[in-house]
């Protein structure tokens, strides 16, 4: 369903014609970001040796081979911005903490030259003409912007039958581990990207899920941060009392390092909240003596899934912390309901000020709803837009309805959810599977989604990290590090401590 000759167009043009340098190819494969900045500031390697590294394997797995299909659109200024990062190493000028860190955006984030579509082929003609916030941090941190990714379209709020990683401009994107299953959503095509080793580093977003169930699903790192720690401006919404963008890489540390950067107090998004440091706690030691709970009745429905957990809470034990087993959310189930009323109606709101404030194609979501309509057999070939529907006829943000259902997702998430099940069991934070290994790819029924850990960190909107902890046959499967609102230091020093006892990421083998 997607054209690929203009983005193979693109990848050859952009395939610098250069000095051929030291450094071996083959060293780059999976890299961190500190061995990145270690190559490039060791004079052997280019910034262009790290971006050709990229750009040839974009064009032989995602854009041909297994065909991925992850990759949206390059950046044009890519050129320029190589130039300005490279003159910095070469005139040993200060450099920021994300220089060589080679990025792709989820397609629903401004960045100036590149189409912001949220995946809708009636998007297709919107650029904006600057930057999200979080995507200047990262620019102002030195971080090279690759390119756009595919997502879920609308962020997997357009359908309840839509198909995770699908989108009516880029078509689906696939599982690099296995190309008949799903990358989850709506994060699909950063989450495949990072573990297909196209990029080094990805930003996705969320509402509910959508960068923890792609992270966990291809086998990488995802952080959902508390909500207000990164700035929403610019960013195609759901709903604003649950977005929020973050990091997914294959590392905690890169995580991590790129979550530090992103931040900033934004005058355009009022729920700003003040940057915090994490990085220094990236050691080990963190675990020990720390009471964890786990979440028992977050899991239950894939048992070789629960197999796998259950074989790594040894390695908590081993590290010195208290395993408190059935510390489970009560109300559970009960907050699904009021969540669906406030992103109904926030996303109706919020979608109408942004386009409006952007200047895009469509004017409104009564107008993509027409759209949609005018145009089914290019954007509805798949799945339809019953939750669009809905949404329009949801209350309004004054309205009782709207308020009431705000209020008591809040407290069912948050008071009497997280920080209630925390107090009662006296831990410092909640463990369970992250969700269920990948599913396969069906355009006739939609995902076939069994369960996650993650939707009371969503609404709540408190901080959640998942990290690779194995794998069921031959798909990664992660774990889930949830904390009360702000408490990144001690999720980060778990998660970190986790992954550097278990090394369980897995490589796909394309």
């Amino acid at each position: 369903m997607r054209c690929f000759l203009p983005l193979l167009l693109v990848i050859t043009t952009l395939l610098v014609a250069a000095p051929t340098y030291a450094a071996d190819k083959a060293n780059f494969s999976n890299l961190t970001l500190a061995k990145a900045q270690e190559l490039l500031k060791s004079g052997d390697t280019r910034l262009t040796d790290l971006v050709d590294y990229y750009l040839s394997r974009i064009d032989k797995y995602d854009a041909n081979g297994n065909k991925i299909n992850s990759v949206a659109e390059l950046n044009p200024a890519l050129k320029q911005q190589i130039a300005l990062i490279q003159t910095k190493l070469d005139d040993k000028k200060p450099l920021g903490t994300l220089f060589g860190a080679i990025v792709l955006l989820k397609d629903n984030i401004d960045a100036k030259g590149m189409v912001n579509s949220a995946g809708s082929w009636l998007m297709r003609e919107h650029k904006p003409k600057q930057d999200a916030f979080v995507v200047s941090r990262l620019i102002a941190e030195d971080a090279l912007i690759l390119g756009k990714a595919n997502l879920s379209e609308w962020a997997n709020f357009r359908s309840s039958k839509s198909s995770s990683g699908w989108s009516s401009l880029y078509g689906q994107t696939l599982n690099p581990h296995d190309p008949t299953r799903s990358p989850c959503g709506s994060s699909a095509g950063s989450g495949a990207a990072i573990a297909a080793d196209f990029a080094l580093l990805a930003v996705g977003t969320e509402t509910d899920g959508s960068v923890t169930c792609p992270a966990a699903v291809n086998g990488i790192v995802g952080i959902k941060p508390t909500l207000g720690l990164l700035s929403r401006s610019g960013i195609i919404p759901i709903a604003h009392s649950q977005d929020t963008a973050g990091p997914m890489t294959r590392t905690v540390t890169d995580a991590v390092i790129m979550l530090e950067a992103m931040m900033g107090e934004d005058p355009m998004d009022d729920a700003a909240l003040a940057p915090i440091s994490l990085s220094q706690h990236l050691k080990l030691g963190g675990l020990k003596g720390k009471r964890i709970g786990v979440m028992r009745n977050m899991m239950g429905y894939h048992p070789e899934l629960d197999q796998v957990f259950n074989q790594q809470l040894a390695v908590f034990e081993k590290a010195g912390a208290i395993i408190v087993d059935n510390a489970d959310i009560e109300t559970k189930g009960k907050w699904g309901d009021a969540e669906y009323t406030v992103l109904l109606a926030e996303f109706k709101a919020d979608l109408n000020q942004y386009l409006t404030q952007s200047k895009a194609p469509l004017k409104s979501l009564e107008d993509a709803i027409a759209k949609n309509i005018e145009f089914s057999p290019r954007t509805m070939p798949v799945f339809a837009q019953e939750i669009f529907i809905a949404a329009q006829a949801a209350p309004n943000l004054n309205e009782k309805a709207y308020l009431d259902a705000l209020a008591n997702s809040k407290l069912l998430t948050g008071v009497q959810g997280i920080d209630a099940t925390l107090a009662k069991h006296n831990v410092d934070f909640l463990i369970a599977p992250t969700t269920a290994p990948g599913w396969k790819i069906d355009h006739i029924n939609g995902d076939n989604y069994m369960g996650s850990a993650g939707s009371a960190s969503a609404v709540s909107g408190y901080p959640h990290i998942t990290v690779p902890m194995g794998k069921v046959q031959h798909m990664p499967v992660n774990i889930s590090f949830v904390g009360a609102k702000l408490s990144e230091v001690v999720l980060v020093q778990a998660a970190y401590e986790f992954e550097q006892l278990t090394q369980a990421r897995v490589s796909p083998k394309l």
